[in-house]
């Protein structure tokens, strides 16, 4: 039985692998790596959005998250619907005046060189850790398949994305991802159905059981100007702003998602490719949270103890319970959504650090710096693998630089006086907070990204407020010398 297991799962790494370096022959210029070309359709992007926005924290940690709790979760993404908004509207018209590589870009044009590299520093630190974090959660799956270590696990899964992303760039992350999440979704899909079979009494029994157990609950209206209610994670009002500020921060700030949403036709097919993902994250989360509950209802029918690391729980089942074939398919699509988020982050890393510290335009260079960024994450990796929940430890991770990040973006769309100084001093005031009440408070992770955005702003805006007046009105300092050369980026800001 596990034979045939293990050769679905090598016919489908051999596979992806495969298809991915096809497209090395469409790698001509840096164009072509980091954007695409800017070819893909946008419906191909949408789909590439929500493979890298769910990864495999979401397919091994979402579950467990349920079976834990309830679907409280889902409040986190009604904040991300909100948060497209508010990149549509802001963000997207900055990106697409001429053409940009990197979201850091649009702060050399605001700001200056310094706040550039001050930015993209942060995104290469921030990204790499958590990215670290999400690499080991695929070794939590492949040690479960083939019993290996966790070193060999991760290393198995790095060489082999490292290798399609090197070959194929960017137009193989979207194309891969692409299908892995078809995969991954089908796959859930097919997980939910036979564990349901699995139940005696069929969905009328999970309802019973897990409504009496309120599993099924969403939303936490209540409200307390104290601490006990800002150290709740799942709260409506912590998942509304949570959810909104770190989806803005991560999709219009963070290299990893803008890079998508820059490799589209134009602005309207990059709109339309960000509200489209919205849709299909909302279903993705509530099968998982669903799937979760089956689980509950499972364990509990059949006496059954969860594993220790309830992120164990849903890999373990597929792998222990599931029909010769199916749990081969389900533990294939996990490793999909796995390797389309890495790979995803091995071309947004390389292509910071070739055009925002470089400034280079060359192909060669762009994937050396492929492969030493892979090297850097299966490093992490194996140092991460003492993370208690993969989820929220990627997330916790993700929120601590986000608001920074998204502050000083904002100080920059919305405000003109401010410049470079009065941005750096807004930045480090904005991480300063969050690393004081991560450290000193209890105060959940979902309040950091706004808490940081808040200060970076108002930080950012009072530091301006002893800056000398730039001697000409309409154009930030650091590009007087370059206005008769950048038109376009000047009219950015007038």
């Amino acid at each position: 039985m596990r034979y045939v297991d293990l050769a679905v799962i090598l016919v489908y790494l051999a596979g992806i692998t495969w298809f991915g370096a096809r497209f090395r022959s469409g790698q001509k210029s840096m164009r072509d790596y980091f954007l695409g070309g800017r070819t893909a359709p946008w419906w191909a992007i949408s789909l590439s959005i929500v493979s890298a926005e769910t990864s495999t924290l979401t397919i091994v940690g979402t579950p467990a998250l349920a079976f834990g709790g309830n679907m409280g979760f889902l409040q986190i993404v009604l904040g991300y619907l909100l948060a497209r908004i508010v990149i549509s509207i802001l963000f997207l018209p900055q990106y697409f005046r001429g053409e940009m590589f990197t979201a850091y870009e649009l702060m050399r044009r605001r700001f200056g060189e310094r706040i550039r590299k001050l930015t993209a520093t942060i995104f290469l630190v921030t990204r790499a850790l958590a990215e670290g974090v999400r690499v080991f959660a695929i070794s939590l799956v492949i040690s479960i398949v083939l019993g290996s270590g966790e070193l060999a696990s991760i290393a198995l899964i790095v060489l082999l994305t490292l290798f399609y992303t090197f070959e194929g760039g960017m137009t193989a992350v979207i194309w891969t991802d692409v299908v892995q999440m078809s995969l991954y979704v089908i796959g859930a899909v097919v997980s939910f159905l036979v564990i349901l079979a699995k139940i005696p009494g069929g969905w009328a029994h999970v309802a019973a059981v897990a409504g009496a157990a309120h599993k099924f609950t969403i939303f936490d209206f209540r409200f307390s100007p104290d601490m006990a209610f800002l150290s709740r994670t799942y709260s409506f009002w912590a998942g509304v702003a949570g959810g909104c500020f770190l989806t803005t921060a991560t999709h219009g700030t963070d290299q990893l998602m803008v890079q998508r949403l820059l490799s589209a036709r134009n602005e309207r097919e990059s709109r339309a490719a960000l509200m489209a993902s919205w849709v299909v994250i909302l279903i993705q989360f509530t099968l998982f949270l669903l799937i979760g509950i089956l689980l509950y209802v499972y364990y509990g029918d059949a006496h059954l103890a969860p594993p220790a690391q309830l992120d164990r729980l849903y890999p373990e089942f597929i792998w222990n319970n599931l029909p010769v074939g199916v749990a081969g398919l389900l533990i294939a699509a996990i490793l999909a959504a796995a390797m389309a988020n890495l790979s995803a982050a091995l071309n947004s890393l390389s292509s910071t650090i070739v055009v925002d510290f470089f400034h280079a335009d060359s192909l060669r260079l762009a994937r050396r710096a492929t492969v030493i960024w892979g090297l850097a994450l299966f490093a992490i990796a194996f140092v991460a693998r003492h993370s208690k929940s993969v989820l929220e430890a990627g997330l916790t991770i993700g929120s601590i630089p986000a608001g920074a990040l998204l502050g000083v973006f904002l100080l920059g769309v919305l405000t003109k006086k401010p410049r470079e100084a009065a941005a750096m001093i807004g930045v480090a005031a904005g991480l300063t907070a969050i690393l004081l009440i991560r450290f000193e408070t209890p105060i959940a992770w979902t309040w950091y990204v706004l808490i940081g955005t808040v200060t970076t702003f108002l930080a950012g805006l009072a530091a301006s407020l002893f800056e000398a007046p730039a001697r000409r009105t309409g154009l930030p300092a650091h590009l007087r010398s370059e206005s008769e050369g950048s038109t376009a980026e000047g009219e950015s800001w007038n």
